[in-house]
């Protein structure tokens, strides 16, 4: 089985450089929209035997424009196990100020997840939040799915898909952070082993770029 992960298109809140967590929400911004229709042009030779999004309303909205390429369109399911990363005091926050005031737990957050301190901000631990992912992907063992699409946020996945492929919470951030509207693959045949295929993959806005 092949897995689609695809970060939300880019948001109010992500320009204005605010947490945006499981909590918060902001809407695509709207060159973001036919971003994330490129995106959905640049899957579109790949049929999806299942979709599952986010129910938060960035993910929804950025699932619903994927699948405008689809043909025949599956169902999505939404889902608030591929929800983001539950951040507590930290949801809303400008991230400028908030990498002020806690420099340390930020440059964790950023760079080496064993160190962030989640209990500080009434977070989700990375455990939790990596977990829920974990588990939700192995309900999909007995499935006879060839590929699944799956939309969620930038923490979370960026954090879960490299747990699925065995990497230590320190190591979780090195590759850096999903950029929104990215396609990541990892493909399994048993849902104990992942190999990625490809990682935070957004050639299509360069193609996008050259037609302009």
């Amino acid at each position: 089985m092949k897995l689609y992960f695809v970060r939300h298109g880019k948001t109010e809140w992500n320009l204005e450089g605010r947490l945006q967590g499981s909590k918060g929400d902001s809407p695509l911004l709207k060159e973001s929209i036919e971003q994330v229709r490129e995106l959905g042009h640049y899957l579109s030779d790949t049929h999806f035997d299942l979709v599952f999004s986010s129910d938060l309303p960035r993910a929804k909205k950025t699932t619903e424009l994927i699948m405008e390429s689809q043909k025949p369109k599956s169902k999505v399911t939404y889902t608030k196990a591929l929800r983001e990363w539950q951040l507590g005091k930290l949801e809303g926050r400008k991230i400028a100020l908030v990498q002020a005031i806690y420099p340390k737990e930020m440059d964790a957050f950023r760079h080496n997840l064993s160190n962030f301190r989640a209990n500080d901000f009434q977070a989700e631990s990375v455990y939790q939040t990596t977990k829920r992912v974990a588990e939700f992907v192995k309900t999909l063992k007995d499935s006879e799915a060839k590929n699944v699409l799956i939309v969620g946020h930038g923490a979370n996945l960026t954090a879960s898909i490299r747990t699925l492929l065995g990497f230590k919470p320190g190591l979780l951030r090195k590759a850096g952070g999903l950029d929104n509207a990215s396609v990541t693959i990892l493909e399994t045949n048993d849902f104990e082993h992942f190999t990625l295929k490809c990682w935070n993959d957004t050639s299509y806005m360069d193609e996008q770029n050259k037609i302009n």
